[in-house]
């Protein structure tokens, strides 16, 4: 069981969902988000890798000739910008797809960690709740979307574009990875979509620790195919540790 007796950083939960995806009778329920993300992330970072050498000289063409001097300084970070772009981009797409499974093992080390039986419990259960999952996934989507493509816009506009969207971007992942791997547990419970972000907030630096976490993992090649379980099992375990007194619907 999880430990509630002092507080812990999102790096904490972050490690602790490596060590889950691998206990007994949990592992069966990493495996089909597991293939998921395997599929789609390894063949999207496939062919992205194959285009970065195009992409990259026409995206530094925007930096202005004041910038010019700092070209050696602005290539890492404009890989790194395409890096966290795509890879949030595919990663939202696998998990939509692996949204019913992601909820199940979401439920499953819930249950193990407390002791709690969830109602309708395994795979049919989740099935009848695919129609709200997948309204789940929209809210998410449609929240993220218009502040994104701010963010997407600055990244055309010479000199902010290569310097401060960047950061920006990465923030902005951060906490959205927060919020997408938190959102399984709290939805599970029913918890409103708008609740749930503004219980994040309560523990914003937990959470930007957490995402930033994961948002970085998904930029690294072999081990972003493993993330999304992991990164849910770490949410998990921040839910029972910090929220599912006050808002579980089963216990």
């Amino acid at each position: 069981m999880v430990s509630t007796s002092a507080p812990r950083s999102g790096v904490y939960y972050f490690s602790q969902g490596w060590k889950l995806i691998t206990l007994p009778g949990i592992r069966r329920f990493v495996i089909l988000p597991l293939l998921v993300n395997i599929v789609l992330m390894g063949g999207a970072f496939w062919w992205l890798f194959s285009e970065l050498g195009n992409w990259i000289p026409a995206l530094m063409g925007h930096v202005p000739d004041w910038l010019q001097w700092l070209s050696y300084l602005l290539w890492p970070i404009v890989v790194l910008s395409v890096l966290l772009v795509f890879g949030y981009f595919f990663s939202t797409i696998t998990n939509w797809i692996a949204a019913p499974f992601s909820g199940l093992l979401a439920e499953q080390l819930e249950a193990r960690l407390t002791g709690a039986t969830p109602p309708d419990t395994g795979v049919l259960g989740v099935m009848k709740d695919v129609p709200r999952i997948m309204k789940r996934e929209w809210q998410k989507l449609a929240w993220y979307l218009p502040r994104a493509l701010i963010l997407l816009v600055l990244y055309f506009i010479p000199g902010i574009g290569q310097t401060v969207a960047p950061v920006l971007w990465f923030l902005f992942s951060a906490w959205m990875m927060a919020i997408q791997y938190c959102d399984y547990p709290f939805d599970n419970h029913k918890v409103p979509f708008k609740t749930m972000r503004e219980a994040l907030r309560a523990r914003k630096v937990t959470n930007m620790q957490f995402g930033a976490l994961t948002s970085l993992f998904t930029m690294i090649p072999v081990l972003n195919l493993v993330i999304l379980p992991v990164a849910i099992c770490g949410a998990t375990a921040m839910w029972v540790d910090c929220y599912r007194d006050k808002h579980a619907l089963w216990k």
